[in-house]
């Protein structure tokens, strides 16, 4: 990847939002890539958290071991995510594990040298509060939808909210585009897989899935899937 295609990458990111041209290019020169094949991991749960990551292309699934030893999909990531920012920044291991869903590349710096960021440029700073805010929201939201709501209304807001995220206009509909599995869905919405396949298999019938294309999920009717979500 050369500088230019860095700084591209980092422009979609909101953690450098604020920068000049020419800082980002500064901050873009001093990452190293790290490439990372299907189904390899990036770090893993528990590990000192060493560097902080930006996605450049591919999908990771962040995978968290509980003390039982249960298994949670906590999230899906994208170009732009950011990867274990919230750990390097707060100084603690890596709460969980980046699985490679498909071939990656991520832009990487050491833990000193984000801290060096942090000092030279202040608009970094003001970012990473951010972005700590912004993840503890959404696991507030999380925790809030096991908690409170139907099981049907939990796998419709993860839906909703991984078309948010990395969604994008497809015929039929709106794409998911990387392979969710059944089970994967069942674990982010704590339910069982069974539960999951029922649902799913009710909304393809009813057209608000339009089944897969190319083995990704597409949502045929958004505004139906919003409706159940909210429903009281």
């Amino acid at each position: 990847m050369d500088i230019p295609a860095r700084v591209t990458v980092l422009q979609r990111v909101p953690l450098f939002n604020g920068l000049t041209p020419a800082e980002l290019d500064v901050v873009a020169r001093e990452a190293h890539e790290r490439p990372l094949k299907k189904g390899e991991a990036l770090f893993q749960q528990g590990e000192e958290a060493v560097h902080n990551y930006v996605m450049g292309w591919g999908r990771l699934r962040l995978d968290q071991t509980t003390p039982d030893g249960q298994n949670l999909v906590l999230r899906y990531m994208g170009p732009g995510d950011l990867v274990g920012t919230v750990a390097v920044l707060r100084g603690m291991p890596f709460p969980a594990t980046p699985v490679a869903v498909e071939d990656c590349m991520l832009l990487a710096w050491s833990a000193l040298r984000t801290a060096d960021h942090l000092t030279r440029y202040p608009a970094i700073a003001v970012n990473a509060i951010k972005v700590i805010g912004g993840r503890i929201e959404e696991m507030q939201e999380r925790l809030r939808e096991a908690a409170t709501q139907r099981v049907e209304r939990r796998i419709a807001s993860t839906l909703l909210r991984m078309a948010r995220q990395s969604g994008r206009r497809v015929e039929g509909g709106v794409e998911i585009p990387f392979v969710v599995s059944r089970n994967d869905l069942a674990e982010m919405t704590a339910t069982t897989l069974h539960t999951v396949s029922r649902t799913l298999a009710a909304w393809e019938q009813e057209g608000i899935l339009s089944g897969k294309r190319a083995a990704h999920l597409v949502i045929a009717q958004p505004h139906r899937l919003v409706e159940i979500a909210e429903q009281a």
